[in-house]
């Protein structure tokens, strides 16, 4: 049994328990900070209290974190590409195409049954009962490094650096149109589009800050070669961004509307580098991986025609 102490500082004064602790907890999921409560895991001054109680200045709450593996999701020997690993993490290159954790229409093939045929029952509790292990995620058709966590003491480390902007995530993506300056930010925040709730979009309303950085790297017939980098880390938050600009990313089907690039069936983004603070060793750790092929392959394609080197 894993514990996690924290006092309640002023800035949290009349929070909701359970929006306290995603608050946290950055990247754990709110529903699971609420089975966590609900199952008498959490408590405040040494009671049981319910999800919706209001924190006060110097609460002391205390989570409790146990064996969270649902039995019905089930180990499978999946090939997966570790890149490194040790008593604590893994560091992982997903393959584009691969789901991260079970959700419907998805309970088998992700890449949570393959860590769990690799690890057993080394993975952190904390985020989830279909999501053991997982920190932060990629989308299915985004490619790239992923950091997952193999005991809770390691997964709050690292989620404390996500959630202070410290960990670094860098992307490479082909997007459509020439980039008016070769480097750039963008910084608007991101929340539910109120007209599909599927999808996500630069907006005010209900809304958190978000911030990508861009370099080109190269400039083909109608595409550039990106590198970014995340400040934040919001859902959808590079393919969002980049089509608010107007350069939505090559062949996403969500928001960009690019026939040339729809044979790519997904968006060209691939999630290149990973630096973190390693949450026991205190040591930083960063890890590069190549282009995979669809992303090599569709730049040869587009270069073909005029190129023009950064």
């Amino acid at each position: 049994m894993n514990e996690l102490k924290v006092s309640v500082e002023q800035e949290y004064e009349g929070e909701r328990l359970d929006k306290f602790l995603s608050l946290l907890l950055k990247e754990t999921s709110r529903s699971a900070i609420q089975r966590l409560i609900e199952n008498g895991s959490v408590t405040v001054n040494e009671k049981s209290v319910s999800k919706n109680y209001r924190v006060s200045v110097d609460d002391e709450v205390l989570m409790r974190i146990g064996e969270l593996r649902p039995p019905d999701t089930e180990p499978e020997n999946i090939p997966i590409d570790i890149i490194y690993e040790d008593n604590d993490l893994l560091v992982v290159n997903k393959p584009r195409g691969m789901v991260v954790h079970p959700a419907p229409g998805n309970y088998s093939g992700t890449l949570v049954n393959a860590l769990l045929y690799h690890c057993k029952d080394s993975l952190s509790g904390i985020n989830g009962v279909l999501r053991p292990g997982i920190v932060h995620r990629i989308d299915k058709d985004t490619s790239g490094l992923l950091i997952v966590a193999k005991n809770d003491i390691a997964h709050m480390g690292l989620a404390e650096q996500i959630k202070e902007h410290s960990f670094t995530r860098e992307y490479n993506a082909v997007v459509c149109g020439k980039m008016k300056n070769e480097i750039g930010t963008v910084n608007a925040p991101i929340g539910r589009n109120p007209k599909d709730r599927k999808k996500m979009c630069v907006t005010e309303h209900n809304s958190k800050s978000a911030v990508t950085h861009y370099s080109v790297i190269n400039e083909y017939n109608g595409y550039s070669h990106l590198a970014l980098r995340l400040e934040t880390g919001r859902t959808h938050q590079i393919r969002v961004h980049m089509a608010y600009i107007g350069h939505p990313v090559a062949g996403d089907p969500v928001y960009g509307n690019d026939k040339k690039s729809a044979e790519l069936h997904g968006q060209c983004l691939h999630a290149i580098k990973i630096g973190f603070v390693h949450p026991v060793s205190g040591e930083y750790l960063e890890f590069t991986t190549d282009l995979p092929d669809y992303f090599k392959n569709f730049i040869n394609k587009i270069s073909k025609g005029e190129k023009n080197a950064k």
